[in-house]
């Protein structure tokens, strides 16, 4: 059989490489339509989004087609513009329901990574809406005096629901502290007015504490982890025996602890406002 000749290969070659580059090239377009209903979802025509994309009117119309065709953008009938679609949603929602079901898998690194630092025992808890903590991921310090976990701590009594009460927007914190709080231990918060002014002091500081206050041989101190909105979803917490609390107010440690939280909170998209 006679060998393809080099000229023939070359041309058959090109005629490759460029369909490839207009394949890219019109995904690449296709991707800069969507980006730009980022951040609000501002409705927009054809010819808006030519001008600010820098392309062809016919070349938006034709893309734009596509995108529709699979629910990415949907068009308003009254006005003729274009926004996010159905199908867009619902990959922003599996997103973040994969977040939250996979966050004790994604957080134990991370975890693992702290407890082995400090040498403390760490948990990445969240705030379910019955108001009690629950661990997601832990990893227990070494003996002697480990500190392990799996108590529901009412969240008067627990550093991790404060610190994600501290920063979750007013209205949900409001109304998560609708009850008497129970005491516990002698250091236990019980006036709801009190621990709102902990918040505060919280969020100005970054870090919220538990000195004693469900256990009396316990104190613990945590950060927030945050997500791709900026909310709050869990805490990195860092439990100590009352005889070393001083490892837990430490400002190295301290330090540790809001940059392991930043790099979970990265894992969920979150990007620190510049």
């Amino acid at each position: 059989m006679k060998k393809m000749p080099l000229q023939l290969r070359n041309a058959h070659r090109s005629r490759f490489t460029e369909n490839k580059v207009v394949e890219y090239s019109s995904v690449q377009k296709a991707i800069g339509i969507l980006l730009s209903f980022i951040p609000d979802n501002k409705a927009m025509g054809n010819l808006e989004l030519s001008k600010s994309l820098g392309l062809n009117k016919s070349t938006v119309s034709r893309l734009i087609r596509v995108l529709v065709h699979y629910g990415l953008v949907q068009q308003d009938r009254e006005s003729q513009k274009y926004e996010l679609g159905r199908t867009s949603a619902l990959l922003g929602m599996a997103v973040e329901v994969s977040q939250s079901e996979r966050l004790g898998q994604l957080g134990k690194p991370y975890v693992d990574y702290l407890r082995d630092t400090v040498g403390e025992s760490v948990c990445l808890e969240v705030l379910p809406a019955d108001g009690h903590h629950k661990v997601v991921c832990a990893a227990v310090g070494p003996p002697p005096l480990s500190v392990t976990f799996g108590a529901k701590l009412p969240m008067n009594a627990s550093a991790g629901a404060k610190v994600i009460l501290a920063f979750s927007d007013p209205e949900y914190r409001e109304s998560m502290i609708n009850g008497d709080f129970r005491q516990i231990t002698d250091n236990t918060i019980t006036d709801p007015e009190v621990f709102k002014a902990q918040l505060e002091e919280i969020r100005r500081h970054g870090i919220a504490y538990d000195f004693a206050e469900y256990d009396t041989e316990v104190h613990a101190a945590s950060v927030a982890v945050f997500n791709h909105l900026k909310k709050p979803v869990a805490a990195l917490t860092v439990c100590v025996p009352a005889s070393r609390a001083h490892k837990i107010t430490n400002s190295k440690n301290i330090e540790l602890m809001k940059k392991t939280a930043m790099m979970i909170s990265g894992r969920l998209f979150y990007e620190i406002s510049q």
